[in-house]
């Protein structure tokens, strides 16, 4: 459910004379991020105050408490622990909630050095919203997370997206009507608009679509020019020229991003790849509804198990997932790229031993991407350097075992596949950053930089000597109490107390000639007690402060090494981000071809015609659920071959319900968007002409809410499919018109099926109960039947899933009431009706001739002679009209009425 459209006003919060320090800080931050949740760092909790506190007592299940007062009241307050707010944010971010984290930015010591009364300096240092995440613990690994702001100008509109997580940005021009399908393609978390915008109907709709949380932005915030100047300035550039010609709308929609970023991130910049600008051509749109009604990458339960993209699925990287996932839900639309992809995936089928090495050698890469992201950011660990460090490892072991082939004219790796080798040749500073990271990380290196022993021994030997005296400081004072012994012939003792340190220990007795001796003797007096006496050495003082200081120095010194490592990988981000990319790339390819071969799946032909030709295809999902039950899934041919001679571009469907119409019709969109992909089919053989626009009007649904019942649900679905669909385009379409009167539907499925034969001109599949409607094929010109097979065997219905050409004969409806377990009486009745129906052949029979409603039938008027009007009404058959036929017919009652 989206959040609401503005935040909501909130009362100010202002000192007041007699505030604390804490509290005038900590109203001083709130007003900065008056809309978000403050979590105010407090020692080891992060204290909730006022309504934030309430806010989150109520969501989090936490106690809520009162300390002092402000303005005269109580103040409410909660709390939540340091080392378990990660599980508490995202508890609040799924919510919806914005939450800024104020942090310590020092510690008590250092803030005592500017007075005793000083407090200690807390600031903002970043506002955590559902679209700017980036810890692995708040993100879904196999899932992208993005932040996505919308603009129009001069009746255009944009789409910007940025997954802050792994610095990747998009920009999508577009028409407003294709505005929905653009942003149902990215999946954002959160969408910025400008305020001004919420009256657009358009936008409305687009965004209900969307899924993400909403968060209202200053329009002045995507004025062009001003936008231009905050994209330029987050990536440090004088112009965007470098990164394409943009619209305006695009540079609006990226100046929302860039001011988002600069108040989420404060101040922080984060390693960002260009906007990647692909045009409104680019992509196979396909709208919410038909998303949902397919389940391409979520199931109409918002779950991922059970999608075409959960089925496919069989990628060994995180990135290679989130590849994968946008590949299905962004198919291509341009031949060349998608032919490109197809060439990738067939040259891993046909070569299952590279295959093999290739997916193992990718096993142990881990998520540069994102690592990079929170390293450049400030919030990555050690373990993100780990992680930098086994992907770069992994791309120079890829790269070396396609030394010998890659030039390889005959038997080389296609273009795409090349395209990656060369960006995982490591080279320059990425090497050197590698060979850093190999010599100077531990192989298990930590999460946070606070626990240490991340560094190898050897690689710096300051901290190997700060180690040694923390670790090992035992055995050094015993060298040093065993030269004093040596040194001063006294039977010295090195002990340790918190006045004195460490110091040397002897009898009254033995320390005698020490106490004799002069000034330059180098065993200092420190202290006499009754029977012993104290010495101290400029050696053993200087050890004392050392070893004291040693874990402090050894920490410090590793947090050093730390932080010029996470330099560099700031300052290399860019080509970081690039090997990511292709590690993720390949393992989209190798694991569309291992299911490939799994399924045993074709390659698709894919061109610029209008074809659709199926041999014997199959419905990825259901496939594999059936086969999973040990039971043979039928498959099916489809053929909607466009314009030509004798050549049909829509389909009437019908059969009875469970012989499989709606599993057909998915079956073939599906195709689709896995051929537009650039994955291989579950078929024999597939010919595509390239598709611009899917729809699937498959299902049904209410929109309460909005109220919207389901037959007003499929008519605005209905009507966007009409108004949108080309040529080119191709549309699925379930039980049209069934959810009004017999006649209502009937005629508004008639209606919809000749406009999409002689307006839209698109590839249809169009499934209905409406057997009437198997007349089309008689009277227009590329129009054929198919039927899903049933038959009925010793008095039970026997589901064959077999489409076959023709009219299904008869529906079935009362035998699938049996299977549904309906009681025998009713059964027996409904056959009674049926068997009546039929008889009287449907279209003249009256329910009121029933005996169930005889006995409450109204009386018949008295019969009167038939006049000339009458004799021509009697004559007309209302339901095998065209609607020309329908309107000479109106006139020529006219005439004959005399008006």
């Amino acid at each position: 459910m989206n959040a609401p459209l503005s935040p909501l006003p909130k009362p100010e919060l202002t000192p007041e004379p007699g505030t604390t320090p804490v509290m005038a800080q900590f109203l001083a931050a709130k007003a900065g991020q008056p809309d978000a949740i403050l979590f105010f760092r407090m020692g080891d909790f992060y204290e909730l105050f006022f309504e934030d506190a309430e806010t989150a007592a109520g969501a989090l299940g936490i106690a809520l408490t009162k300390r002092g007062k402000h303005q005269g009241k109580d103040i409410p307050m909660a709390g939540v622990p340091v080392h378990a707010m990660e599980g508490y944010l995202a508890r609040l971010i799924r919510m919806g909630h914005k939450v800024a984290i104020c942090e310590q930015l020092e510690n008590p010591a250092e803030a005592k050095k500017r007075g005793s009364k000083a407090v200690v300096h807390r600031d903002i240092v970043r506002v955590v919203t559902p679209g700017t995440l980036t810890e692995d613990s708040l993100l879904d690994a196999r899932g992208a997370n993005r932040l996505a702001a919308v603009a129009i100008r001069k009746g255009r509109a944009a789409v910007a997206v940025v997954e802050l997580s792994a610095g990747v940005v998009d920009s999508v021009a577009c028409d407003l009507g294709d505005l929905g399908a653009t942003l149902a393609a990215f999946r954002p978390s959160e969408v910025l608009v400008p305020d001004r915008l919420f009256s657009d109907e358009t936008l409305k709709s687009a965004l209900d679509g969307s899924g993400g949380v909403v968060q209202a932005m200053p329009q002045a915030l995507a004025e062009p020019t001003g936008a231009r100047d905050r994209v330029q300035r987050l990536y440090g550039v004088a112009a965007l020229d470098g990164f394409g010609s943009f619209e305006e709308a695009e540079v609006s929609a990226l100046g929302l991003i860039a001011s988002y970023l600069e108040t989420t991130q404060a101040g922080r910049i984060p390693a960002l790849t260009p906007p990647r600008r692909s045009g409104e051509t680019g992509f196979l749109a396909i709208d919410p509804s038909t998303r949902l009604s397919l389940e391409i990458d979520r199931t109409q339960r918002g779950e991922r198990e059970g999608s075409l993209l959960h089925c496919i699925d069989r990628t060994v990287t995180s990135g290679g997932a989130r590849a994968l996932a946008e590949r299905i839900s962004r198919p291509l639309r341009d031949t060349t790229a998608i032919n490109a992809a197809l060439d990738a995936v067939e040259w891993l089928v046909e070569r299952r031993d590279v295959r093999r090495d290739l997916r193992e050698a990718l096993r142990a890469s881990s998520d540069v991407a994102r690592a990079t992201s929170r390293l450049a950011l400030g919030r990555g660990g050690p373990r993100d350097l780990s992680a930098i460090r086994s992907g770069l490892m992994t791309a120079q072991d890829i790269a070396a075992r396609f030394a010998t082939t890659r030039h390889d004219a005959l038997d080389g790796p296609p273009a795409r596949v090349l395209a990656c080798l060369d960006r995982l040749t490591l080279e320059g500073e990425l090497s050197h950053l590698l060979a850093n990271l190999r010599e100077g990380l531990v192989e298990d290196a930590p999460l946070l930089t606070r626990d240490g022993g991340y560094v190898q021994p050897g690689f710096r030997p300051e901290l190997d000597a700060a180690r040694t005296l923390r670790d090992d400081s035992r055995k050094v004072v015993a060298e040093l109490e065993a030269r004093a012994v040596a040194d001063s012939g006294v039977a010295f003792k090195v002990r340790h107390n918190a006045v004195l340190g460490y110091f040397l220990e002897a009898s009254a007795k033995a320390a005698e000639p020490l106490m004799r001796a002069g000034p330059d003797s180098p065993f200092i007096h420190r202290q006499t007690l009754a029977n012993q006496v104290r010495f101290t050495t400029v050696e053993l003082s200087e050890l004392d402060a050392r070893i004291s200081q040693a874990g402090h120095r050894a920490l410090a010194i590793e947090n050093e090494t730390f932080e010029a490592w996470r330099r560099d990988v700031a300052r290399l981000a860019q080509p970081l981000q690039a090997v990511a990319e292709a590690l993720a790339e390949l393992d989209a390819h190798a694991a569309l071809a291992e299911w490939a071969e799994e399924v045993n799946a074709v390659r698709p032909v894919v061109d610029d015609s209008l074809c659709f030709d199926v041999e014997a295809g199959r419905h990825p999902v259901v496939e594999a659920a059936v086969t999973a039950q040990g039971n043979p899934y039928t498959p099916n041919n489809c053929r909607l071959a466009g314009d030509g001679v004798g050549a049909s571009r829509l389909s009437i469907v019908t059969g009875p319900n469970m012989a499989g119409k709606s599993t057909f019709l998915r079956q073939n969109a599906l195709l689709v968007v896995l051929a537009q992909a650039g994955a291989f089919v579950p078929a024999r053989a597939m010919r595509l002409g390239v598709v611009d626009r899917l729809f699937s009007r498959v299902g049904a649904g209410d929109d309460l809410a909005r109220g919207r019942s389901t037959f007003m649900m499929e008519m605005v679905e209905t009507a966007a499919i009409l108004t949108q669909a080309t040529p080119r385009s191709f549309v699925v379409l379930d039980e049209i018109g069934r959810g009004t009167a017999t006649y209502d539907g009937l005629a508004i499925a008639w209606a919809t099926a000749e406009a999409l034969h002689e307006a839209n001109r698109a590839r249809t599949l169009f499934a209905t109960h409406y057997h009437e409607l198997a007349q089309l094929e008689e009277r227009l010109d590329h129009v054929c039947n198919l039927s899903m097979k049933a038959r009925e065997w010793n008095g039970d219905l026997v589901f064959l899933h077999e489409a076959a050409p023709g009219a299904a004969d008869r529906s079935y409806g009362v035998q699938v009431a049996r299977l549904a377990g309906v009681p025998g009486p009713v059964v027996k009745r409904a056959r009674e009706v049926l068997d009546r129906l039929e008889a009287e052949k449907a279209a003249s029979a009256r329910l009121d001739d029933l005996p169930l409603f005889a006995a409450v039938a109204e009386p018949e008027p008295a019969p009167y002679a038939p006049s000339v009007v009458d004799q021509a009404l009697s004559d007309l058959d209302p339901d095998s009209l065209t609607p020309r036929e329908a309107l000479e017919a109106l006139y020529r009652l006219k005439g004959l009425a005399g008006t």
